[in-house]
């Protein structure tokens, strides 16, 4: 009797489908001029009723059937582009409908795609809402969103202890989560029911290197030595590294595999999932470190092909898509009406770049981890870069990011209802790679950059249109990626730069309030006495200035020696301190933090971190950036880890410090996870609305 009422209930969905089908191309004739809908000897209601349905069969029957092949057929397609062809593909499978049925079914080119694209929506608006109470068909429309139709329900026998999700929400600090979830009505419901029930939220400290690149190396390899900044210069190779570059991320992957001598997290049955790196992962899709590849299982852009395998994805991201660009403009607008300061611009590709990270890979990551849940694979990491996007422009804290956050909340609930009807217990950790603090940007509040700063104190002309760095943020190089873009070089070369002595000039780059200095022509790592030797007054232009918080150089007597305003000094070696200490404002463990990196083989000449505001949590940023992460200072050097109470604590009481300790504990809850069958697992309590959050 079961099977049989099943079968019914699922006959009864495709006949609501299919009427719903049929009831949008009878309204979109009735509403659009360029489309009519005819019967074969007139115009009879009930003939062009039947007409719209024959159609709208033969329309589903087009989209189950051939639709997925040519989405095989445009692998070579730029990710991005696959969009516009999504339309006109779509649009092509209607016309061929409707010349198909015993009627006349007129539409012009454009017509006929937006009749496809609202038709293919509505019905699958409709599937969806009949599958939420029931199991089977939940599933199978979770299926189709991760792009596996025809694909078996896992690759192979599942085992039956549990999988790990690692899901980082990027850019969201601790206390910016810990407001998230608070009060009636918080941002983050679902996130809220998790804490409520259960999962533990603890803090973890980043290293000096708050960002990206650095953390989730430490987080996925176990190492994050030799990443002093988002991007550096060699000087062994003259090249400068940036994170978000494929071919530097590539590196950065490789240079970690041979330190630590593993693969990676998720080298066992593992997936990764917009990130940087793969982990080690067999499965990877959106990461930049494996771009280039085309190795089974290794495409980039494969994710992107599975979640357009249904053309109703592409409509309903490509709607979200136009929406976002206008409420961007619209909120910029508004911004710069109201005064509102401090403000960075907010124009050129931004709003693309904004709609992008905030709903294309927000989506196409979502269906990558739904797939690998209903899979059954062992371990998932997956980055969701939305929240860091936007606030890099919008300030961590706002209505703008808040609205991101709970999209961001909505993703995290589609990866509870996957888990809900996934062949193994899961379990669900979200975690941060770092947090974001805000202030004017350097150049706003003191009228100039830190590179002619630099210049002024080594006595070298200012340029007059300074060069203009882009920006640190994740979401741009994803986006190269899926545009199918070649990388651009980072950084001249000093000898290829059109000003006559630029072998000598100074390479000064930004990572958010962390700004990095190198001379190319001093071989080696330059000390004091040769900075001082050179540039007499380039130091004390640095540390003396009220935008700075401190500068890192190397002494030849006294080892790594951090300089501030007032003749202020701390030697990292010894302990003493002159004068007053620089680093008191940034916390206890900035000694270490700052003390680790000067260890690194790439550590630059100089490093100089921006001032910090105890008081306010301001920093000033180097970038044009208004909520910036990088360096030390506030907010952007706090992450946080939410953890289930079935799995260890992260730590036995301490701080939680560095990203390479969150890999570790990670690695430990993996090894828990594999060694548990979940009939040891206790008992979950019910909740309301909130069960799946409890399985999780």
């Amino acid at each position: 009797m079961g099977r049989w009422r099943s079968a019914g209930a699922a006959i009864l969905r495709v006949l609501a489908v299919w009427a719903v089908g049929t009831a949008t191309l009878i309204v979109l004739a009735l509403v659009l001029p360029d489309f009519r809908l005819q019967s074969a000897d007139g115009d009879s209601l009930t003939r062009v009723g039947l007409t719209a349905a024959l159609g709208a069969g033969f329309f589903g029957l087009l989209n189950a059937l051939v639709w997925p092949w040519l989405v095989r057929a445009l692998l070579l397609v730029p990710a991005l582009a696959l969009g516009s062809l999504v339309f006109l593909l779509n649009g092509s499978l209607l016309l061929l409908a409707l010349s198909a049925v015993p009627g006349r079914g007129q539409a012009g080119a454009g017509t006929a795609v937006v009749v496809a694209a609202v038709t293919s929506v509505t019905s699958s608006a409709t599937g969806a809402f009949l599958a939420v109470r029931n199991r089977g068909a939940a599933r199978r429309r979770l299926r189709r969103m991760a792009g596996l139709r025809f694909a078996r329900s896992a690759p192979g026998p599942v085992s039956r202890t549990a999988g790990v999700v690692f899901l980082q929400l990027d850019g969201i600090g601790y206390h910016v989560l810990r407001e998230a979830t608070a009060g009636e009505r918080p941002a983050m419901p679902t996130v809220a029911a998790l804490t409520a029930r259960g999962h533990r939220l603890t803090p973890w400290r980043t290293d000096w290197s708050s960002q990206t690149g650095a953390s989730q190396l430490g987080i996925l390899h176990g190492s994050n030595e030799d990443v002093p900044a988002f991007r550096w210069y060699e000087k062994d190779t003259g090249e400068v590294l940036v994170s978000n570059r494929p071919s530097s991320a590539a590196t950065l992957q490789r240079r970690a595999q041979a330190r630590v001598g593993s693969a990676g997290l998720l080298a066992e049955d593992g997936a990764s999932r917009g990130n940087l790196f793969t982990g080690g992962a067999g499965q990877a899709a959106l990461v930049l470190s494996v771009a280039a590849r085309r190795r089974a299982g290794q495409r980039s852009r494969a994710g992107y092909f599975a979640y357009f395998s249904d053309p109703a994805h592409a409509a309903r991201t490509a709607g979200s898509f136009l929406a976002e660009l206008v409420r961007e403009i619209c909120q910029s607008t508004r911004a710069r009406l109201a005064g509102v300061r401090p403000r960075v611009p907010r124009g050129g590709l931004y709003p693309l770049i904004r709609a992008f990270a905030t709903v294309v890979q927000r989506d196409v990551v979502t269906a990558a981890v739904v797939g690998d849940i209903l899979n059954g694979r062992g371990a998932v990491y997956a980055d969701l870069v939305a929240y860091d996007e936007v606030a890099h422009h919008s300030g961590p804290r706002g209505r703008d990011t808040r609205q991101v956050l709970a999209r961001l909340d909505r993703c995290v609930a589609l990866v509870l209802q996957a888990i809900d009807h996934a062949p193994r217990p899961y379990h669900l950790v979200l975690l941060s790679d770092h947090g974001q603090s805000e202030g004017p940007t350097f150049a706003g509040a003191f009228g100039l950059s830190l590179e002619e700063l630099v210049r002024i104190g080594c006595g070298r002309p200012v340029a007059a249109a300074p060069r203009r760095e882009e920006s640190g943020a994740e979401a741009r190089g994803v986006a190269r990626v899926a545009l199918h873009r070649p990388e651009q070089p980072a950084e001249p070369a000093p000898e290829r730069r059109a000003e006559p002595d630029a072998a000598t000039a100074p390479v000064v780059l930004a990572s958010g309030n962390l700004g990095l200095v190198a001379f190319p022509d001093i071989p080696g790592r330059a000390g004091r006495e040769a900075v001082e030797r050179r540039y007499p007054a380039l130091l004390r232009t640095l540390a003396e200035h009220p935008g700075i918080g401190f500068v890192l150089v190397r002494d030849e007597r006294h080892g790594p020696v951090v300089l501030g305003a007032g003749g202020a000094e701390h030697h990292l070696e010894s302990g003493k301190v002159l004068v007053a200490d620089p680093l008191a404002p940034f916390g206890p463990g900035a000694a270490d933090a700052v003390r680790r990196t000067d260890a690194f083989a790439n550590c630059p000449d100089l490093m100089v971190n921006s001032a910090f505001d105890p008081a306010t949590g301001r920093v000033h940023a180097f970038e044009e950036q208004l909520g910036c992460h990088g360096g030390l200072g506030g907010e952007q050097g706090q992450a946080f880890l939410l953890s289930p109470s079935r799995l260890s604590p992260p730590t036995d009481g301490g701080e939680l410090v560095g990203a390479e300790a969150v890999h570790r504990v990670l690695r430990r809850w993996l090894a828990e996870a594999r060694a548990h069958r979940p009939e040891n697992a206790p008992p979950s309590a019910p909740s309301h609305g909130a069960e799946r959050a409890r399985r999780a």
